[in-house]
Formats: C-alpha cells, sequence, structure tokens
C-alpha cells in the first residue's frame, strides 16, 4: 500500500464524531443514488425485454405485408420463397381483421387473426400460450351443429362468460357494399382453447381461427394479409429484411419488428436516458456532500498536514491523501448501491412485489432484467464525479503552510 492510500485509510477511520457522521452521510447518498439508478436502469431493461418477448411471442420478428394492394394471393410460394433465405426459421400466412363477437351473455368488437395451427405454431407462442382447452381448430358437432373452433384470449373469454367448449358468434361487414342493404355475415365456433399472453392488450382483444374460416368470414378469397417470419437472431431482423426484400424483387413491404414497433420501444429507450440524467444530478448533490465533508477534514488535520510537510511530504502527496480519500467514500458508496440495487432486483423478480395496472401496461407486473454494462457504466461516472468533487478541498489542503501551522 502506498503512503497515500495509508493515510488515507486513517484518516477516513479517524476524526471528531461530526466529521465520521457526515462521512457516513455522504456514503449514504451516494449508495442511494447509484442503487436507484441501476435499479431503474434494470426495471427498463426487463420492461423492455418482456414488452419485446411477449410481443414477438403473438406476432413475429418479420413481417411481410402486399404494397399496392391489400392482400396476397400467392402467399404459399412465398412462404416457401422466404424460408429458404439464411437466416429465416420459418414462415406462417394470417390474416388481420376486425369482427364483431357474440356470446350468450354479452358481445363486443375484437381483432381476429385466421392462421394455419401448424406453420404458426412455428413463428409464435399461441400454442405454448393455452391455458385451458387445446390449440386445434378441428369440427365438433355441439347440439347438432357442426362448428369448428376458436381460441380466445383470457380476458375477453371472461368478459364474454365462456370457457372452453361453449360457443360463440363471429360477425363481420368485410367485403361488402354498404350502400346495400346487405346483412352481416355470421358464423358460429366453438371455444376450443383460452390463451393468456400476460398482456392485457392481446389477451382482451384477440382471437384466432383457421386460415380457411378467416377467408370465407371476410371474403377475401384464396389470399391472405401478411406473412410472420421467424429468425436464428431477432437483432438480425434490419439486416436480413433488405435481403428479404432482394429477393422478393422488391414487391412487397418487408417490416422488421423494431420498426413494426418503433413508438413503443423509442418511448422506452428515451425514458431511459431521462433517468439516467436524473442519477447524474442526485450523484452530484451527494458530490457536494463529498466537498463539504473534505473542506473539515482538512480544517481538522491542518496540525496532521503540517507535520507530514515537515517530515518532507509534498503537495502533491497531501493532494493524492484527500483525492483518495473522496474516491473511497465514492467507491463505498457505488459497491453499497450495487449491492442494494442486486437485491432489490432479487426481491422484485422472486416476489413481485410491484404490480403494474394491465389496462395501463401491456404486462401485469415490473420484471427486473440488470445488465453488466448499465452497473460498469454508473460506476465510473460516480467515481469520476466524486474524484472531482474532492479536487477542491485537495488543493485547499496542499496549500496549507507548515508556517501557519507552526504559529498556531
Amino acid at each position: 500500500m502506498s503512503f497515500e492510500g495509508f493515510i488515507a485509510r486513517r484518516y477516513f477511520t479517524s476524526g471528531r464524531y461530526f466529521i465520521s457522521v457526515s462521512t457516513w452521510i455522504t456514503i449514504a447518498g451516494v449508495t442511494l443514488g447509484v442503487a436507484v439508478v441501476c435499479f431503474v436502469m434494470s426495471m427498463h431493461n426487463g420492461f423492455e425485454s418482456e414488452i419485446r418477448t411477449r410481443l414477438l411471442g403473438t406476432t413475429s420478428h418479420i413481417s411481410i405485408f402486399p404494397a399496392g394492394t391489400e392482400l396476397i394471393h400467392n402467399y404459399q410460394a412465398l412462404v416457401e420463397q422466404v424460408e429458404s433465405i439464411d437466416g429465416v426459421v420459418a414462415a406462417s400466412p394470417f390474416i388481420y381483421a376486425k369482427a364483431a363477437i357474440q356470446s350468450e351473455n354479452s358481445g363486443d368488437g375484437i381483432v381476429v387473426r385466421g392462421i394455419v395451427p401448424d406453420q404458426e405454431a412455428r413463428t409464435a407462442n399461441i400454442q405454448k400460450d393455452i391455458q385451458f382447452g387445446e390449440y386445434t381448430f378441428e369440427s365438433q358437432v355441439i347440439d347438432d351443429d357442426t362448428l369448428t373452433g376458436i381460441i380466445l384470449g383470457r380476458g375477453l373469454a371472461s368478459r364474454l362468460s365462456v370457457l372452453a367448449g361453449g360457443t360463440v358468434v363471429l360477425y363481420s361487414m368485410s367485403g361488402e357494399d354498404l350502400r346495400r342493404n346487405v346483412r352481416p355475415r355470421v358464423k358460429k365456433f366453438y371455444v376450443s382453447g383460452i390463451f393468456e399472453t400476460g398482456m392485457y392488450e392481446f389477451d382482451g382483444q384477440q382471437a384466432y381461427i383457421s386460415l380457411e374460416d378467416a377467408q370465407d368470414l371476410f371474403r377475401v378469397g384464396d389470399a391472405v394479409t401478411g406473412v410472420h417470419l421467424r429468425l436464428t437472431d431477432i437483432y438480425d431482423a434490419e439486416e436480413i429484411s433488405p435481403v428479404i426484400d432482394s429477393h422478393l424483387a422488391y414487391r412487397y413491404q418487408i417490416t422488421p419488428w423494431n420498426q413494426l414497433h418503433r413508438n413503443l420501444f423509442s418511448w422506452i429507450a428515451f425514458e431511459k436516458k431521462i433517468l439516467f440524467l436524473g442519477f447524474i444530478l442526485i450523484v452530484i448533490v451527494a458530490a457536494f456532500s463529498i466537498i463539504s465533508t473534505l473542506v473539515m477534514m482538512t480544517m481538522e488535520k491542518r496540525a496532521e498536514i503540517g507535520i507530514l510537510k515537515t517530515i518532507g511530504s509534498t503537495p502533491g502527496s497531501i493532494r493524492r491523501i484527500f483525492v483518495r480519500k473522496g474516491i473511497l467514500i465514492g467507491t463505498l458508496g457505488l459497491v453499497g448501491g450495487w449491492l442494494i440495487a442486486l437485491g432489490a432486483a432479487y426481491i422484485q423478480n422472486r416476489f413481485q412485489l410491484i404490480s403494474l395496472p394491465p389496462d395501463i401496461y401491456f404486462i401485469s407486473y415490473l420484471p427486473i432484467e440488470t445488465h453488466l454494462v448499465d452497473f460498469l457504466l454508473a460506476g465510473a461516472i460516480t467515481v469520476l464525479i466524486c474524484f472531482l468533487a474532492a479536487l477542491y478541498p485537495a488543493n485547499q489542503a496542499a496549500r496549507v503552510s507548515v508556517i501557519d501551522v507552526l504559529r498556531q
């Protein structure tokens, strides 16, 4: 251990009661600042990761939509074509439309997605999200009617007061000329399954039917709204999108997941930057406590500083002693903040103490995901601010006159 480091540690553990208390208060301020920012940034990481996982579990990594037309007619050939591209795991066609739904007890407007079950299971997590019933649209005879299946979100099923095995009716006016006296097309289904993604918006408004039923109900013929793609790595979506676009001769609109949900993820990233700026302000406030603590210590240790200079210590050595004490304060606060943030993250993930209103947010609880980079960035900025805060009192200590000390 160096001479300056040894003296800095002795100064840290010695001193009058008030100086000692103010030192620990300063450490506590740095600790709380670091703990708050690390926890909040981990909260945003978890929120973003959970939203991304659940969104991509219900949609896709890349979506292909028609360009200039409303539908894709050659979707079977398109699926085979894109599945041959490196990085694409699977593709599935879908129909996306709005309809009215009615049960014996209630009715509502919903979003209906027509899918091919086997293909959709390869590109989305709907099969894994089934809570009640089965992932199937196979026909069954119910009350002398042959009905095909429909899969409802849990929130929607609760609002309609239906269980797996119950029946509902879908109404659609899609494709009709509203200037004529027409009636909506009606099709009855039995509830083959109920899914739950944990996302209020999807669970409360989404229903799945077979692609054939959707084509018939919405009168689109042998066509689809779009094609979903699942990639080997979701973060390759922006790089693979131009490759797919070129491979398809630029005839379609290729939309990666981060563009499809750009507003949501941009908002999360912007809010994270604002909160990180707030953390810097918290640490700067704690830095003023470091300045006042070291200034008071300088006044208390004038005699010791004079003795150190008498035995040959240079102003640079005195300056390094006080700077090291400031860095020591910042380091102790930093480690304490890290430990508190990690402990709080573990408790929240284990017991889910902080819940979120699902009708406002996409998820019902606050997930925490710690990233080493965020912790190291917070640590680097904390140590830098503490170092800068220690410079002024360190310079004041280095300028203490030996003659003035001896006269006192």
